[in-house]
């Protein structure tokens, strides 16, 4: 799994703990849908940390928080 394939899951994953939709999250973080959705799929190879920060201040947790999660632990390396 590389980066931006753990990113999107942490995003999913988080979504479904709290049982909120991607629309509610959107509303919350001040990201536009359509940008949490290009973060999902294949059109935002590199979702930048600012909107990564906007969303876990909607989720009302910190930068520390999301990327505490074992989806993080052994991913790809990126330099190729």
């Amino acid at each position: 799994m590389n980066t931006k394939q753990a990113v999107a899951k942490r995003i999913v994953q988080i979504c479904q703990e709290r049982g909120m939709t991607i629309n509610a999250l959107a509303y919350l973080s001040g990201v536009s849908p359509s940008t949490i959705y290009s973060m999902l799929n294949e059109k935002s190879q590199n979702p930048g940390v600012v909107s990564i920060k906007k969303l876990c201040d909607g989720w009302e947790i910190s930068l520390r928080d999301f990327f505490d999660s074992e989806l993080f632990d052994g991913l790809e390396q990126e330099i190729q």
